[in-house]
């Protein structure tokens, strides 16, 4: 359960910046829209895989998890047992979370230093 760690620690972190840092609004709406379509996303795949119908690529999951979705796809991974089984996926999708991550990091150091 590492994975759903590193989403609440996200989310503990986001809410301390919000308290502390002005986290502006629309950035938590961001991460929690995309999350809830990237969690959809990932359920319409595990149940096309499972009927064997056309499948959502990889690359739209990695993109909407690199944008800001991966907490909930995190948890549909999970809860889903989805998408974790193939290493190759597997490394690209943590990849993209830490860019992600990063990437966060960096817009809140820079809101930070502007006020």
């Amino acid at each position: 359960m590492p994975s759903v760690l590193a989403v609440v620690a996200f989310a503990a972190a986001c809410i301390a910046l919000a308290l502390t840092r002005g986290v502006p609004a629309w950035a938590g709406a961001l991460y929690l829209g995309a999350s809830a379509l990237c969690f959809a996303l990932y359920a319409v795949d595990k149940q096309a895989a499972i009927a064997g119908r056309d499948r959502i690529s990889e690359s739209v999951l990695l993109s909407l998890g690199f944008v800001g979705g991966w907490p909930g796809a995190i948890v549909a991974q999970q809860l889903l047992r989805h998408k974790t089984s193939k290493l190759s996926f597997r490394i690209r999708f943590w990849l993209s979370v830490v860019a992600n991550v990063a990437i966060f990091a960096w817009a809140m150091a820079r809101l930070a230093a502007s006020h």
